[in-house]
This record gives C-alpha cells, sequence and structure tokens, in this order.
C-alpha cells in the first residue's frame, strides 16, 4: 500500500499535478473514479507570498478530493518556505509537493522546476528548510535529470530523503526531452533501490497493463497518471481494478463519456464562472472525445462555443447522431 508520512491511500494509482488542468473540477471527477492520491497544479511561491487573487483560488481544494498533494514551485529559499509554510496551515491540503520537474524556459529561468536537476545539495538545502517550517509531510516530484549527460536522479533522490522528504515521484525523461521520446523505467528501479522512502514511478502509462508493467519491473512504490487520464477518468478506473483483480473493464460507451464530461463542465462553472469554463472546458472536450467516430467536426465547432447550453447541445448532438449509426448497424 501507497504511504506518504502519515498519510495512507486506498491504492497506489496517482493523478499527476498537470499545470493548467488539474483544478478542483478535474481531480474531483478522477478522485471518483478511484484514484489513491490527486495532486493539484502546480502554485507559485511568489503567488502565495504575494497573496496574488488568481494563485490564491489555485489553493482551493473540496474535501471529497482528499487525500490530496499541492505542489508549489520557486527558485529561492526564503519564498519557497513561506508559501510552503502557509499552505501548511491554510490549506487542507494532505501533503505538500516541490516541482523539482517542470521544463518549460518561463519556470527554469527563475531557477524553478527542472533547474533544480542540476544540483543535489540546493535539492538538500531547499527541501530541509521546507521540511523543518511545515507539520505535512513533504514530497518532491522531479525528472530523472536535465539532459543526457546529467542525469543525476539517484543523488537527488538521496538529497530528498536525507533532507527529510517522505516521498518522490519521479518521471523518466530528462528536461531536455520534454515530453518527446520514450520514458526511461530502468532509473526508476535504481532510484527505487537506492533510498528507502516511497517512489511513484511517471512516464508513458498509457493503459492499466503499463501500470502493472511499471510495479512489478521498477518495484516502484506508486504509479503516477498523467496524459492518460485527460478526458478519460476511466483510465484511472481501470487502472485500479486491474491492479486490484487482473480484469480489464472496457471503454466506456459515448453517452457515459459525454456525461462525465458535462459533470466536469458543470464543476468547473461552479469553481470559476460560466464564460471562463466553457472556454477552459474546450480542451478538456476535445480530449473526451477522442476515439469517437466522426468527431472531427465537433471538435472543430467546439472552440466557437460560448455558453454551456451550446456546448451541452453539440457533445449530445453527437451522442445522438453515433447511437443511431449504432442501431442501424445492429438492425442491419
Amino acid at each position: 500500500m501507497l504511504k506518504i508520512g502519515d498519510i495512507t491511500m486506498k491504492n497506489p494509482v496517482v493523478l499527476a499535478p498537470m499545470a493548467g488542468v488539474c483544478n478542483s473540477a478535474f481531480r474531483l471527477t478522477v478522485k471518483e473514479f478511484g484514484a489513491g492520491l490527486v495532486c493539484a497544479e502546480m502554485v507559485s511561491d511568489k503567488g502565495i507570498v504575494f497573496k496574488n487573487e488568481k494563485t490564491m483560488s489555485m489553493l482551493y481544494i473540496d474535501e471529497r478530493e482528499k487525500p490530496l498533494s499541492l505542489q508549489i514551485f520557486g527558485g529561492e529559499r526564503e519564498s519557497l518556505v513561506e508559501a510552503a509554510r502557509f499552505v501548511d496551515k491554510n490549506t487542507n491540503a494532505d501533503i505538500i509537493d516541490i516541482n523539482m520537474g517542470c521544463p518549460v524556459p518561463k519556470i527554469t529561468k527563475c531557477d524553478a522546476g527542472a533547474k533544480w536537476l542540476l544540483d543535489p545539495n540546493k535539492i538538500y538545502d531547499m527541501v530541509a528548510a521546507v521540511v523543518d517550517a511545515v507539520e505535512k509531510p513533504v514530497t518532491v516530484k522531479m525528472r530523472m535529470g536535465w539532459d543526457e549527460e546529467h542525469i543525476y536522479a539517484v543523488q537527488n533522490a538521496q538529497a530528498v530523503e536525507r533532507a527529510g522528504g517522505s516521498a518522490v515521484s519521479l518521471h523518466g525523461r530528462t528536461r531536455v526531452q520534454m515530453y518527446e521520446g520514450k520514458a526511461n523505467w530502468d532509473i526508476i528501479r535504481e532510484v527505487k533501490q537506492a533510498v528507502n522512502i516511497p517512489i511513484i514511478g511517471n512516464g508513458d502509462v498509457q493503459t492499466p497493463q503499463d501500470a502493472k508493467r511499471m510495479l512489478d519491473e521498477t518495484g516502484c512504490d506508486g504509479v503516477m497518471i498523467g496524459r492518460a487520464a485527460l478526458g478519460n477518468p476511466w483510465m484511472i478506473y481501470r487502472t485500479v481494478k486491474y491492479l486490484e483483480t487482473g480484469e480489464l473493464i472496457g471503454e466506456p460507451s459515448v453517452r457515459e463519456k459525454i456525461d462525465v464530461c458535462i459533470l466536469h463542465l458543470d464543476r468547473l462553472i461552479a469553481l470559476k464562472n460560466e464564460n471562463i469554463a466553457v472556454r477552459e472546458m474546450r480542451k478538456h472536450a476535445a480530449w473526451y472525445l477522442k476515439g469517437i467516430r466522426g468527431n472531427a467536426k465537433v471538435r472543430n465547432a467546439i472552440n466557437e462555443c460560448n455558453t454551456r447550453e451550446e456546448l451541452v447541445n453539440l457533445l449530445y448532438s453527437l451522442v445522438e447522431e453515433v447511437e443511431a449509426k449504432e442501431a442501424s448497424v445492429a438492425v442491419g
């Protein structure tokens, strides 16, 4: 069983903290599909310190999402510690995670995210300072290295452990790879063998079978699912069931997919407002439509939707079209 500090998860399946995606509406939907742990999208330490309105709204957590890991990022010890202290005392997060993997230049040029991967000593100092300042368990999400010449995953994970970190999530790609190429699961196994704290493997888990293979091949304690869950919370449910029973549950029907898409939309509207939520939901709706025959026309039309009613009508018109075709094939 996956245990981080004094927090025990129901299963080892973890939703990755994806920027621009993992707000409360999405996390709660995934949690209801059985995720053992959900992770919030990364939040700027400076945004918390300066009480930025948008940043503070990102700290909202629905009690039904718990256990939840809230991720912060930053490049300076003082602001990172202050932000961690605020999260510790003023939110209902269960775990504080430090981002050490974000590859985008606007983050790394501030000495945050994946920039940390080049300096195990900085990792030790920063994590130790945060651990000392808070009561909640502190974890780190990192990549295996900056580039092929600078892969310090083992040393970096050992630094996290020495500093009092409670777990490491490890993405088997370098910063230079971004999200391209193949994730290296061998490095996950090496790190797992080098430390005693839990290791959560991340990278190229596209199916329930991939999740089991990662757990078996690397010995990691948990498996993190990111892009495969976009528009597809069934991936979480199917993975949990497969790990528990060995049974591979089938894919949902088109109507089931759209029903959950609308539930997600309504949660987003409650979290923000209709105008913002519908615009933000466009990318999610496109993900929900993936794999549905004849979706291209609808995917293009989604970007013209500005109200809940427009989006709902558009999506259910596709459902009816697909169901009518399926019925005619069955009769024929």
